[in-house]
């Protein structure tokens, strides 16, 4: 065989074999993408059904931002006294003077207390955070507007700092489970940073 049919042999083999490299690219790319649209969907879903939990019953809830009728609702049915919404005051938007209202319509105490998902909290505002949560009279509801990361954080602080659920148990309340995604460069990881803050403090293993 001479050497042109060797080399031509040795060409057409690695093109075979980048070829066989790409298409599997190919597919894990295409498994990525289907994996999160799927989430995506999950999510959505999640938000459209209000993001709904009995965590511990009669002692704490939490949810995405809820219509002034379903919340009033769920302060009906559970009972809840302290409803807790950490999108901050908004007054003038129908969300939250509906939210407002309805909490005063059915006996239950609304506190305002803002916070961004996207930015970690200072120490001192999560000491506030956990006075609030261990203060505020029970049945809590907490809520954001999806649900899932301050509201995420909130429920793991609940959890830990005040029921004092065992830490691998509680910090499932930040998870996928309710769409958090704890994933380091995006911008909701933030509410990690925060609690993995909060861990050193108290003198608990992150």
């Amino acid at each position: 065989m001479s050497n042109t049919n060797l080399m031509a042999g040795s060409s057409g083999g690695s093109a075979r074999v980048a070829g066989r490299w790409r298409r599997i690219a190919l597919r894990i790319c295409g498994g990525i993408v289907g994996a999160a649209a799927l989430f995506g969907v999950y999510v959505g879903l999640l938000i459209l059904s209000g993001n709904f939990h009995e965590v511990l019953p009669g002692q704490f809830y939490r949810s995405a931002q809820l219509s002034g009728e379903r919340l009033g609702e769920e302060i009906d049915r559970y009972g809840i006294k302290t409803v807790i919404n950490l999108r901050g005051e908004n007054v003038g938007k129908a969300w939250y003077d509906d939210e407002v209202a309805a909490a005063a319509a059915h006996g239950a105490t609304h506190v305002n207390f803002g916070i961004s998902a996207r930015k970690d909290l200072t120490p001192e505002k999560t000491q506030e955070l956990l006075t609030l949560l261990k203060t505020a009279e029970q049945p809590i509801l907490v809520h954001c507007m999806s649900g899932a990361d301050r509201t995420g954080l909130a429920s793991v602080i609940f959890l830990q700092q005040v029921a004092g659920v065992d830490e691998e148990e509680a910090e499932w309340q930040l998870s996928p489970i309710y769409g958090h995604i704890n994933l380091p460069f995006l911008a909701a990881y933030a509410m990690d940073d925060t609690w993995e803050a909060l861990e050193k403090v108290i003198g608990l293993d992150s």
